[in-house]
């Protein structure tokens, strides 16, 4: 069983192993707020995700057939849904990298990278555009669901709502561990 280590940036020159590092635990430095920050955007994104899963799996969600044949079900559906909530998830799952080692070293299978330090550009620039996308995703979202005429039942549209409406805080999650990580990264 490997033992785990702080994270170090000598941590290649001592010999550890990245698997050693990337063990779950934070960066020194990160705040308990900003963990929690980065661990509850797998939470909030992970509702919706199992939402389109049970509607993939046939679970009753209170639809009425026209939104079954706008989300391609039976059909491509089958597919894109569970892809889609596969991408969003694995998408959350990178916030973590802001508070956590593997965000700052790349990992070792990446060949030419691997063991190297994360620019913080690297990681910033795609979490600022992944910010913004999220925000504008929640606004839409909001909007959206305050004025879509939706063959749905009352029932079905709380649940909707319910499995949903998390997902509006992923954008100001995100935002708030990026301006952290950029913060921790480049003080002097």
């Amino acid at each position: 069983m490997p033992t785990t280590v702080p994270f170090s940036d000598n941590a290649q020159a001592e010999g550890k192993h990245l698997s050693d590092r990337a063990s779950g635990r934070t960066v020194p430095g990160v705040p308990a707020w900003a963990r929690r920050a980065a661990a509850a955007v797998v939470w909030v994104s992970l509702p919706s995700a199992v939402w389109r899963l049970a509607a993939v799996l046939g679970v009753p969600l209170g639809l009425g057939q026209s939104e079954y044949d706008a989300m391609l079900l039976p059909g491509w559906g089958l597919l894109v849904l569970p892809l889609l909530s596969l991408a969003q998830e694995g998408l959350a799952w990178l916030t973590l990298g802001l508070v956590r080692p593997w965000g700052e070293v790349w990992p070792r299978w990446l060949p030419y990278l691997g063991g190297r330090p994360v620019p913080v550009r690297a990681a910033v620039i795609p979490a600022a555009f992944g910010t913004l996308a999220c925000s504008v995703y929640g606004v839409l979202f909001v909007w959206t669901t305050l004025h879509a005429q939706m063959d749905i039942t009352p029932w079905g549209n709380r649940l909707l709502t319910a499995c949903y409406l998390p997902v509006t805080a992923w954008g100001p999650l995100l935002g708030v561990v990026t301006v952290h990580y950029y913060r921790r990264r480049t003080r002097g």
